[in-house]
């Protein structure tokens, strides 16, 4: 079989890409964890998101949807978002000793009464949350705390980092699901036993509903809220806000979204995404590719011809 060149270039990529990772964590393994996590999110801000493009995205998205927003705090946004996000990596690879730390997390909001409730009644929950704070707070928190929650997650394109990323987000808390067609079987085999399920809610797909976030068409799967209708599941915005000392979180939980349509329910879940990050703005991973103006474009001519022939 003939390997094409663009394969051996892409996988070249990854390789280094994978060791110049490595080597950044090795170096700050030998770190404390408060260091070590401050460190991580220093180089990700001042070095590897200006040479990997991330500012520039970060920048471009934020332009996209809030065009007046001053320079001075689009620059403010673009370091602040870029170290959110080395330490939320640095965090997920810390292994037992965050596991230790999510212990002692507390859990404040308006659901917090209907999640302890449903744990003890079995009652099915989806967890919907977003690429913000540390994402995987909430899971490494409620799994500390005697909670049975399974997590769905994206494989990275990177396979020679997904190897080892698979083995961090499981030490956090068991059982994860790859996101595919077994891993979904295994997940809601999870839920319609009474277990808790997580969800994303921010990522672009193409095959979801369009709908609004800061105003402007994301495209969204409509999933979350799909399950909780077909399983009678609650679905509860759940988010981990990182505190003001940058190391510490504490968990909010929202009350759980009404069941009426998927559109409906899907909206509330980024109105809601869209709520907190407006109070944390630089917890938002405004790195993320979230909205795609051409390719919702696209998608938008080609469902207008699809309904035409129809």
């Amino acid at each position: 079989m003939k390997i094409k060149r663009a394969d051996l270039e892409g996988s070249l990529k990854h390789y280094l890409q994978n060791l110049a990772i490595r080597a950044v964590f090795r170096m700050a393994f030998l770190l404390p964890y408060g260091p070590r996590v401050r460190t991580v999110g220093w180089i990700t801000s001042r070095i590897i998101g200006p040479l990997a493009g991330y500012n520039a995205r970060v920048a471009a998205n934020l332009n996209y949807v809030m065009p007046d927003l001053p320079p001075r705090e689009v620059k403010r946004l673009m370091r602040g978002v870029t170290d959110n996000a080395g330490r939320t990596l640095m965090e997920i690879y810390s292994g037992d000793a965050f596991v230790e730390r999510m212990k002692s997390v507390p859990f404040e909001g308006a659901g917090v009464e209907a999640l302890y409730a449903a744990r003890d009644t079995r009652t099915p929950v989806i967890l919907v949350t977003g690429h913000f704070g540390n994402y995987d707070v909430p899971r490494g928190a409620l799994n500390a705390q005697g909670f049975n929650l399974g997590a769905l997650y994206n494989p990275m394109r990177n396979p020679f980092f997904n190897a080892h990323y698979e083995q961090a987000i499981g030490t956090i808390g068991q059982p994860i699901f790859p996101r595919g067609r077994r891993g979904f079987a295994r997940l809601l085999r999870h839920l319609s036993g009474g277990g808790m399920i997580g969800f994303l809610v921010d990522v672009f797909n193409g095959g979801g509903a369009k709908l609004s976030y800061f105003g402007k068409p994301a495209m969204t799967a409509l999933s979350a809220a799909e399950l909780a209708l077909k399983y009678n599941a609650l679905v509860i915005p759940i988010y981990g806000i990182r505190q003001e000392d940058g190391l510490s979180f504490k968990v909010q939980v929202e009350p759980p979204i009404a069941h009426t349509t998927p559109e409906e329910m899907t909206q509330a879940l980024n109105d809601s995404l869209e709520a907190v990050t407006r109070q944390h703005m630089e917890q938002w991973f405004w790195i993320h590719r979230r909205w795609k103006p051409e390719k919702v474009a696209r998608i938008d001519a080609k469902r207008a011809k699809k309904a035409n022939l129809s």
